[in-house]
């Protein structure tokens, strides 16, 4: 019995509460609104603190309780997941209120909001893009913040995503067999990225993409570019005596030796 009035008096204290919300939507001033947009907001219903943050500030906007809304209603669409408004809202907010207390907070949850929409590093990279040059923006414009170390290791982050699918790309051309494209695209990665990790492997996957075009060329252009591989090999194993790879290199080493030698021969 105790348990079925227990829920009863939660499902009479819901049903009050929804009715209440209904008739500050329809019937109650700005100042009810906003002020109950603050309750919801500490109550962590941060729906309908939205809604009613909404009403108000086409009302309140020019007045000292703007400001306040307008932060709020940011973080209230951050904590409800969606990054996008959020980082539109307090990109919005320090915009307005240059000069507020908030607005270097703001200027960093933009650029975090946008951080938390970028994606996996296998799907299009634009919004990690984008929130490279946000995060960028704010630690230049705020070099002695708080949130300066967060905002450095998140920037470190972001440019990994970035590294990290420009290699896959680059090694995607080399699976498809398309090895000119492979070296070029491989190349490209070593210039834009050259204190990446994945320089090694980038450099073996070179190589063997020079081997392999080699191999498929016509007989003319063959001992030029199996002496390129030649090349790209000494250097590799020369760089990464220790590599994983240095088998694979010498092997691929030894192979255009032979054929260079026996082209020279039959020459």
């Amino acid at each position: 019995m105790k348990q079925y009035i227990t829920v009863f008096l939660l499902l009479s204290a819901i049903s009050f509460s929804c009715s209440d919300y209904r008739t500050l939507l329809k019937k109650g001033s700005w100042e009810e609104q906003y002020e109950a947009a603050l309750k919801y907001y500490e109550d962590k219903d941060f729906y309908r603190a939205t809604v009613l943050l909404e009403n108000v500030l086409p009302i309140i906007r020019g007045t000292q309780k703007a400001e306040e809304a307008q932060f709020y209603y940011a973080y209230a669409h951050y904590y409800e997941q969606k990054y996008i408004l959020s980082a539109h809202y307090f990109k919005e907010f320090y915009e307005t209120y240059s000069r507020s207390d908030r607005a270097q907070e703001s200027m960093f949850m933009h650029a975090y909001s946008l951080y938390l929409e970028s994606p996996d590093p296998s799907l299009e990279q634009s919004s990690t893009k984008e929130a490279i040059d946000a995060m960028q923006r704010f630690i230049n414009r705020h070099p002695y913040s708080d949130y300066k170390e967060r905002a450095e290791t998140i920037l470190d982050e972001l440019q990994e995503k970035l590294e990290i699918k420009a290699f896959k790309n680059a090694t995607q051309y080399y699976d498809l067999r398309r090895y000119e494209a492979a070296i070029i695209a491989l190349d490209n990665f070593q210039r834009d990225y050259p204190d990446s990790d994945l320089n090694e492997e980038a450099s073996y996957y070179k190589l063997a993409a020079q081997y392999q075009l080699a191999e498929r060329s016509i007989i003319t252009k063959q001992k030029d570019r199996y002496y390129t591989t030649i090349e790209y090999c000494q250097n590799f194993i020369d760089k990464y005596p220790q590599s994983e790879f240095v088998g694979r290199a010498e092997s691929i080493y030894e192979s255009c030796l032979n054929k260079v030698q026996k082209a020279s021969k039959n020459s």
